[in-house]
């Protein structure tokens, strides 16, 4: 049968869909890893890839031994680690975040964790949501931050923080005369949103429904960052929502001056760390989620308390 380091070549030829990176991920020569992979489809009796798809990919049967090799390679690092064989994560690892987290999560806690875990090889890639559960269904990505519930049955999570959303409004609005908006008192006509594909879509239509733009007639806009949502606004009129994690990189006044929190129960969205249930290398898994809890601002609830978490997905 094939061993454990057979296997976690096996696996890494999965994730990267090519022998010579594969070969660089596990630290041996290519011809060693091919070799290797080899020798198991040999005992095994089945070809496990298709070495003529680009990227290289697995077969049918291929598909369901890997599978199998992930729980293998997940039960053999629990046991290493519970007679304390694994006190320092090592190893590469590859992090998605989706692109409305990125730039501001993940300055919270990259330094201390690479203080941390200097042996771990990590590699930090944006991607939206659809993307990233893709990614990680196919092994091509170890572990992601994002917006969840999904309510993919395959995937764990462990909840890093709660982000509350807030509205960002032209100074003119007359969302900002209070000190607090009703939900009820939004014009939908006056809301400018991202783009398809980003989960903060989802969650804003979810909380607002469906609007239809007034302020510029003749445009259609789908913005790809909050940046820009908070441009347009500052220069055509209307709001948007916008979360913690980027209220709080704004100065000062103009949070106080054109931001305002909801009445009631805040919306919120529930920020978590995900990776197959397969997953095996869990001690990273678990070293990124405490430098992030242990890191990330204290305005950032790390339990629900009354507000709504809005859903990822609104389909």
């Amino acid at each position: 049968m094939p061993t454990l380091t057979q296997l976690s070549y096996i696996v890494a030829l999965q994730r990267t869909g090519h022998f010579g990176r594969a070969a660089a991920e596990c630290g041996v020569s290519q011809p060693t890893l091919s070799g290797q992979i080899q020798k198991a489809e040999h005992e095994l009796g089945v070809a496990l890839f298709d070495r003529q798809s680009k990227p290289i990919a697995p077969t049918t049967p291929g598909r369901a031994i890997i599978s199998r090799a992930l729980e293998v390679l997940a039960a053999h690092e629990r046991l290493l680690a519970a007679t304390g064989e694994l006190d320092t994560p090592t190893g590469p690892f590859t992090l998605a975040v989706i692109p409305t987290l990125a730039p501001y999560v993940l300055p919270y806690f990259l330094q201390t964790f690479c203080q941390r875990c200097p042996q771990v090889e990590l590699r930090v890639v944006e991607r939206p949501t659809d993307i990233v559960v893709e990614q990680i269904g196919a092994q091509r990505v170890d572990g992601a931050i994002l917006a969840t519930p999904l309510g993919e049955p395959t995937l764990q999570r462990r909840v890093l923080f709660y982000d509350p959303f807030y509205v960002y409004a032209h100074p003119d609005s007359p969302l900002l005369t209070g000190s607090e908006v009703q939900l009820e008192d939004i014009d939908r006509g006056d809301l400018w949103l991202l783009e398809d594909g980003h989960c903060v879509r989802n969650q804003v239509v979810h909380l607002c429904g469906p609007h239809v733009r007034t302020i510029l007639s003749a445009v259609r806009f789908d913005g790809g960052s909050f940046e820009t949502l908070r441009a347009l606004i500052d220069a055509a009129g209307g709001f948007t929502l916008v979360p913690e994690t980027y209220a709080r990189t704004l100065p000062k006044s103009v949070r106080t001056q054109q931001i305002r929190a909801f009445a009631g129960h805040t919306p919120t969205r529930e920020v978590s760390l995900i990776a197959h249930r397969a997953q095996w290398k869990t001690s990273i898994l678990t070293a990124i989620e405490a430098a992030v809890r242990d890191c990330a601002p204290r305005s950032l609830p790390r339990d629900p308390g009354e507000g709504e978490i809005l859903p990822v997905r609104t389909d």
